[in-house]
């Protein structure tokens, strides 16, 4: 039977059931197998070619690789993916210039005291800006790689410090290239996450400060979140155990205790000193040690076999500090498992954790944590790029489309240019994954979730829920929707700089020029022949009105996208 997308306000029930119902085939679509009717039959190898041999990139190819190296494909960006290789196109993304948020706007907010009331748009400031980046931004990888950054090393816009929290941004954004022991650096001083994990608070207590009181918060997650994780890994990232076969721990309650100990001692820049009462923590710079000894614990410490004598600077500390991380065997399988994560598939063999490890630990020059290398190996691994020919494609590939990267791949796809989620009288909700808002420093989700009733690791599928599956399917309609004039309008996407005209014309012409476009753009030219003939179905029987093109084009958009294959990026 075909599945009916049912009118906007109409047949609620219906709409939940077919949720729950792309809910299960999006879990068996992660571990499913790739075939001829999936694959849209013989593609060549796009990038998979011999060394010696110029990549010849497909259409498929190109869109693949920019599900995973950006925020999904547009026309733009796969014709340059095409025109150069991905190597080349990884190199030009390295060379371009970091160019900051502009968080000033955001000042705005010191006119307010901590108990007035705060206009939503200053809320919703690093939202648009992440629509932004993520739709429009030049330099996608860069982008793409700081949000996956943001997800394992994790703030929160909860503390509603909002100045501070683009200051954070701007922190990911512009380390996102650089070495990961200066991007921990950063993070141990950045005031938002002394703050928000309570590091400026962490005091020695004393006969000269009775209030004072050690805080493990930071010293906790900078190891456990941040860096070597709670298990000791082998070299491709698979836990050790013992000669009873137990897990290892990585560190004790003490060493957590140790290196707070290390840790007392950073309090926000004092100048200038008359700052507005929600500039506090002076967000702009940097943390700087305290001039008040009691302030800072100076004896000796030892955080797993690494002692810091009694006597150090909090400089000198946090230098040991980082080089004792950098140095861990663990540091390596664990950024590298998160980065692929979150850039290609979320159940990675050994082997290739092992691989891109290795170019975390070694860039190939004896430097370490070279995000570069690290970034470049996850993309171009043999691994990443064997779905891109689907004759090579293996069950386990891929990962789910967590809800952000699932609505800037619908707009991307649709030409859009600016904030769509933003557009005047639109009723879009954001759906169930806001940009740098995850409910606590554990995130969105862990990386050890996994898929139910499967051990398959399969973390973004945590937030695809049958409210998500609902949301996907009525978004696009309700795009539409102006509230003020109690109207369907298409202005809202056309000043987006949405191809949405170009689509309901496809529409208007016939089923076919309408899939057409529909699998260039979102299947990577390659729809299922099944999903392709239900839609067919669908649009020559119709359960809506016909006399507005619009409608039709955008309720099949919008199911097309919340089927498997566009749901689970393989």
């Amino acid at each position: 039977m075909t599945p009916q997308v049912p009118e906007a306000g109409r047949r609620p029930g219906h709409a939940l059931a077919l949720a729950a119902a792309c809910i299960t085939l999006l879990l068996q679509a992660c571990g499913g197998g790739v075939t001829p009717e999936t694959s849209g039959g013989a593609q060549s190898a796009g990038q998979v070619a011999p060394a010696t041999a110029a990549p010849k990139v497909t259409h498929y190819a190109a869109s693949r690789f920019a599900e995973q190296a950006a925020f999904g494909p547009n026309p733009a960006l796969v014709a340059e993916l095409r025109a150069k290789g991905f190597e080349q196109w990884i190199d030009e993304q390295f060379a371009l210039p970091y160019v900051p948020i502009d968080g000033k706007p955001t000042e705005a907010v010191y006119a307010y005291k901590f108990n007035d009331n705060i206009p939503s748009g200053l809320y919703s400031f690093l939202d648009r800006e992440m629509v932004r980046l993520s739709l429009a931004a030049p330099d996608q990888l860069r982008v793409r790689v700081m949000w996956s950054l943001s997800q394992f090393i994790v703030t929160s816009r909860n503390t509603n410090q909002i100045p501070g929290h683009v200051v954070w941004t701007n922190l990911l954004y512009r380390r996102a290239f650089d070495q990961y022991g200066q991007l921990l650096r950063d993070v141990t001083l950045d005031p938002h996450m002394g703050n928000y994990l309570n590091n400026s608070q962490n005091r020695p207590k004393s006969a000269e400060c009775p209030h004072c009181a050690p805080n493990e918060n930071y010293a906790r997650e900078l190891m456990q979140l941040f860096s070597i994780g709670v298990l000791k890994l082998n070299p491709d990232g698979t836990p050790q155990r013992d000669s009873r076969g137990r897990f290892v721990e990585t560190y004790t309650q003490t060493d957590v205790e140790e290196l707070a100990r290390a840790l007392t001692g950073w309090t926000f820049d004092p100048s200038p000193p008359n700052r507005p009462e929600r500039n506090f923590a002076n967000w702009g710079k940097p943390m700087v040690p305290s001039t008040w000894p009691p302030e800072r614990d100076a004896g000796r410490k030892e955080v797993m076999g690494r002692v810091f004598p009694a006597g150090q600077s909090q400089n000198k500390d946090l230098d040991d500090i980082i080089a004792m991380l950098m140095a861990h065997p663990n540091i390596a399988p664990f950024v590298a498992q998160r980065m692929i994560q979150h850039l290609v598939k979320s159940n990675p063999t050994p082997a290739y954790v092992e691989r891109v490890a290795a170019k975390f630990r070694d860039n190939g020059s004896g430097v370490a944590g070279d995000m570069k290398a690290v970034v470049k190996a996850t993309l171009l691994d043999a691994e990443a790029r064997r779905g891109d020919n689907p004759a090579t494609a293996r069950n386990d590939d891929g990962k789910f489309r967590e809800p952000w990267l699932h609505r800037m791949a619908t707009f991307r796809g649709l030409g859009c240019s600016r904030n769509v989620a933003y557009a005047p009288n639109s009723e879009w909700v954001l759906s169930t994954q806001t940009a740098f808002h995850p409910e606590s420093v554990f995130s969105f989700y862990a990386p050890t979730d996994r898929a139910p009733g499967s051990n398959l690791l399969a973390p973004e599928q945590r937030l695809v829920d049958a409210r998500e599956l609902t949301l996907r399917l009525g978004e696009m309609n309700s795009l539409r929707w102006n509230r003020t004039l109690k109207v369907n309008d298409m202005q809202p996407l056309r000043d987006a700089g949405c191809d949405v005209d170009l689509f309901v014309q496809a529409y208007t012409r016939s089923p076919k020029d309408f899939l057409d476009l529909l699998s260039e753009r979102y299947f990577r030219g390659a729809m299922p022949p099944t999903l392709r003939n239900n839609l067919e179905q669908m649009i020559r029987q119709p359960t809506w009105s016909t006399t507005d093109m619009s409608e039709g084009a955008m309720r099949m958009l919008a199911f097309a996208l919340s089927t498997p294959t566009f749901g689970v990026i393989k």
